[in-house]
């Protein structure tokens, strides 16, 4: 049974306006906040990254019996790349993080012929930072710090920091090669 003095019409002008300017204000309140999210989840992608490429170095250092090598910012800024400690000069050469130099996979299948357990060339996503650092990693799991090509213990740990639009996240990684990321 129909109200009486309703009509069946609908909503009246007012009302949608109303409605309208009211989700308007909600978007525009909710815009800026999801864009601050949107970068707090691209920082932790990067950082995570690069967590994961230290701590895959690690586990193949283990698992091959070889020493690797995660160089960050090679061969340029946001680029990383695990190498294979090779014990000559071309470790510290400029294009070991090349890849036609130093081709992923190996260019043949012979255990004997060095670099076997060269990494891809991996980049962070845009706009992601990394501090540049040579991490080492034993097939003990202990890991090393390389600063100009010398080999130094971690004490008590190294801190590898990931920056994206001013906001940071940071990697610590002590000697016995625990891999932590920071909160």
């Amino acid at each position: 049974m129909p109200l009486r003095g309703l009509s069946e019409r609908g909503f009246s002008i007012n009302e949608l306006m109303l409605t309208v300017a009211v989700a308007g204000t909600l978007m525009t309140i909710a815009v800026p906040v999801m864009g601050n999210v949107s970068e707090s989840v691209k920082l932790n992608g990067a950082t995570r990254e690069i967590e994961r490429e230290l701590q895959s170095a690690r586990l193949k250092a283990v698992t091959s019996n070889r020493v690797l090598r995660v160089r960050l910012n090679c061969p340029a800024a946001g680029y990383y790349r695990t190498v294979e400690y090779l014990n000559t000069a071309a470790d510290a050469a400029t294009n070991r993080c090349v890849q036609t130099a130093y081709p992923f996979p190996a260019a043949d299948t012979d255990l004997l012929t060095l670099p076997n357990y060269d990494g891809p060339m991996r980049m962070l996503p845009r706009g992601a930072t990394v501090t540049s650092q040579v991490l080492q990693f034993h097939p003990d799991g202990t890991s090393y710090q390389v600063i100009a090509n010398v080999v130094t213990p971690i004490n008590p740990s190294v801190t590898v920091t990931v920056t994206r639009n001013a906001k940071s996240k940071a990697i610590t990684i002590n000697a016995a090669g625990k891999i932590q990321l920071q909160q």
